[in-house]
């Protein structure tokens, strides 16, 4: 017999084993999947190859070993998902601090903390992206979020259990057929508002993929997405937009991780029609991501959609805007966009000088110029207007329209 108390909160047998395969685990679920991982030997091997990168071959398998009971020990009390996520948290605290010169939040202090909402942000980082929204919201005191990733970074079955672990939840991107895919979108909508109704707040990014060129912009099929499986209950679309609290986000890093990765992607794909991944690059990029040097980061969090909506463009127009205007210039968007300001003469007319002044004016221009000259010679030359435009993009974005935006 069902419960009232399941009906009430959406728990509704049927409407969960929809999601079966595409949810987090749950809390019942932590201790057998961490089992099962601690007897993964891929994962282990992965983990030993990383840690001792330089370590003789004869040695993989007295290491693999020793990684196991340090990470049984580790775990061996962890039954739940809160306990995982404190287990993981002095982690990402040593990775922030290694990895960043700062972080810094914005505009969460405007939202109720009682509330929950559905985040969509910008996006730059597979992982470090939803990890530095959760960073926030958890120093606000509010509850962390579900994630989305997309099934294209779950190719091996450790990586899958981890991320479902962390709280993230499947986009199943390599779905084909345009009924399997139709299927796919409405279960995704419906778990993102079941996800909201009965209180997890979601990060979803705002287009499918990162933003290799930093052109932040929002894509409409995402948010008739969100709208899908609304439809059938003949939920108006500025309803269904409100009920999810829908919060715009920018995410900035003064320094991206990959960008010299993401530079010969787009170099590629321009020269030659197409770029081919090698075999492992998608989880090089979430190793590369979350440990390379990213300078400082913000996260500027915007104000929910709760007008009269009525189409998914007028959403996304105002996502973008949000975005767009929230994103922190950091000097290397400044320098990236005074390199190229020849090709956008109706953008700005500010000199770098004032720009500085405006949005670094605590640092040294000089300085931040060597640092930019140091980061750029490391890229091959043919890969550089690539390199100069994905920092410029932010700025282009931000000044789209006005000239002389000092008054």
């Amino acid at each position: 017999m069902v419960s009232l108390t399941a009906v009430i909160k959406g728990n509704h047998p049927k409407q969960m084993e929809r999601f079966e395969e595409i949810r987090p685990y749950h809390d019942q679920e932590v201790r057998p999947v961490l089992d099962r991982l601690l007897q993964d030997r891929e994962l282990i091997q992965a983990l030993v190859r990383h840690q001792y990168p330089d370590m003789p071959a004869f040695l993989n398998g007295i290491a693999g070993w020793l990684t196991a009971i340090g990470l049984r020990y580790k775990l061996k009390n962890i039954h739940d998902i809160d306990g995982l996520q404190h287990v993981i948290e002095p982690y990402l605290t040593r990775v922030i601090e290694g990895s960043t010169s700062g972080i810094s939040f914005s505009g969460l202090d405007q939202l109720n903390k009682e509330q929950v909402y559905l985040f969509l942000s910008n996006h730059r980082d597979i992982v470090m992206d939803p990890a530095f929204v959760n960073l926030a919201v958890y120093k606000q005191g509010m509850q962390t979020v579900r994630i989305a990733i997309g099934d294209n970074l779950l190719q091996r079955p450790f990586v899958s259990d981890l991320m479902r672990l962390n709280k993230s939840f499947i986009v199943k991107r390599s779905v084909e057929g345009r009924r399997e895919k139709l299927r796919s979108y409405q279960t995704l909508s419906a778990y993102i508002h079941h996800s909201i109704d009965t209180g997890h707040p979601v990060w979803i990014a705002q287009s499918e993929g990162r933003a290799k060129d930093g052109d932040d912009k929002t894509d409409s099929a995402i948010i008739k997405m969100l709208h899908m499986s609304r439809k059938a209950a003949e939920t108006s679309f500025a309803d269904s937009i409100r009920s999810m609290n829908l919060v715009p986000v920018s995410i900035a890093y003064e320094y991206d991780p990959c960008d010299m990765a993401k530079a010969r992607e787009l170099h590629a794909t321009e020269t030659w029609g197409n770029y081919e991944k090698f075999k492992g690059e998608d989880l090089q990029s979430i190793v590369t991501g979350i440990e390379g040097f990213k300078g400082k980061v913000h996260v500027a969090f915007g104000t929910p959609l709760f007008e009269e909506y009525e189409n998914a463009n007028q959403v996304v127009e105002e996502v973008d805007r949000q975005v767009h205007q929230n994103y922190h210039l950091f000097a290397s968007n400044l320098i990236a966009f005074d390199r190229l300001r020849s090709g956008y003469p109706n953008v700005t007319e500010c000199t770098l000088e004032a720009l500085f002044e405006r949005f670094c004016p605590e640092e040294s221009l000089d300085d931040k110029v060597t640092d930019f000259n140091d980061r750029i010679t490391q890229c091959p030359e043919a890969h550089q207007p690539w390199f100069l435009r994905m920092y410029a993009n932010p700025v282009i974005n931000h000044f789209a329209g006005k000239r002389h935006v000092f008054a």
